[in-house]
């Protein structure tokens, strides 16, 4: 019952953006027809077929029950540069954000909590302390910022890394090609969260290392692996798991800055090509897309949180 009622406010949630995102898309001034309307051999009569025929000519209101109607049986739609569906040309490009968001995810995971715990366990105040300075300022770095400094430095000017795209032109499939095409996003998108988790880490271990069972624990002469392991670590892992949910749409918006950077053909490379375009169906599936995935991660995070921590389950029961 009660995953049935969080199941039927995603939903919920997911109908108000659709709606909000249809609005927001009306907002700005001019339209795919207006491309058309540019060419000085448009004729006022071709265009307003070209805006009778996708249906531009009717209320926002009828356009949003039409795209809503349509959208519930799988069909969100036709591009209007590409001509073709929607949902197939947003889905050419979800593999390529998936690799790089999951890339990104567990390099910064393994990094930031290694990182974490090897501060925490050297229990010096100083070192803690320089670690907190240096965990702000790589969260305060843009990833964007960074992208051209790697692409300027390692590709640029060392020529160690490609300087965009999924793999060389030309070149048949080759799995070190791919990889040494996602080294540079996947350091760049992932960095800002080896800052971000290291922190919680660290801040979380050094608190459970002072708790009144891990001082007992250590008397009894358990050795200190074990102690941060499984003591220090499950305890600092209950908001991780929690932090790593609610900065799913922050990794994505990321993930778009970074595919635009390095030329990553993925759904935020062809959401900004879909807005300069004025091919607003395709920007709509996009970001439908996204606020699904969104939506998705925070129930998820909800479920995983009372998996990891029991007294949130009992407390609920």
């Amino acid at each position: 019952m009660d995953l049935g009622r969080r199941v039927l406010g995603a939903s919920a949630r997911l109908f108000c953006i659709s709606i909000l995102l249809f609005l927001m898309l009306q907002v700005p001034p001019g339209g795919p027809a207006d491309i058309f309307a540019a060419d000085p051999a448009a004729s006022p009569e071709a265009i307003a077929r070209i805006r009778t025929l996708w249906g531009l000519d009717r209320p926002v209101l009828v356009q949003y029950a039409t795209w809503l109607g349509q959208a519930a049986t799988g069909n969100w739609g036709t591009s209007f540069s590409e001509h073709r569906p929607v949902l197939t040309v947003v889905l050419e490009r979800v593999p390529a954000t998936l690799l790089l968001t999951a890339s990104a995810l567990v390099f910064s995971l393994v990094a930031g909590v290694g990182l974490g715990l090897a501060v925490a366990a050297a229990r010096h105040r100083g070192v803690q302390a320089a670690f907190q300075a240096l965990a702000v300022v790589g969260m305060s770095v843009p990833t964007f910022w960074s992208g051209m400094l790697v692409l300027l430095v390692f590709a640029v000017r060392l020529r160690w890394l490609p300087s965009g795209g999924l793999a060389t032109i030309g070149a048949g499939f080759s799995l070190g090609d791919r990889l040494l095409h996602l080294i540079g996003p996947t350091l760049v998108l992932g960095s800002v969260y080896v800052a971000q988790w290291s922190r919680y880490t660290q801040a979380g271990v050094s608190e459970a290392l002072r708790e009144e069972y891990v001082r007992t624990a250590r008397a009894k002469g358990m050795r200190e692996a074990l102690l941060l392991f499984k003591h220090a670590l499950p305890n600092a892992a209950i908001p991780l798991v929690t932090m790593v949910g609610l900065e799913i749409p922050r990794l994505l918006a990321g993930a778009m800055v970074t595919e635009v950077v390095f030329a990553w053909p993925g759904v935020g490379r062809l959401l900004t090509g879909s807005l300069l375009a004025r091919d607003y169906p395709v920007a709509m599936g996009v970001l439908m897309l996204l606020a699904m995935a969104v939506v998705a991660a925070n129930l998820l995070t909800d479920l995983a949180y009372q998996w990891v921590d029991p007294r949130v389950r009992l407390a609920r029961e």
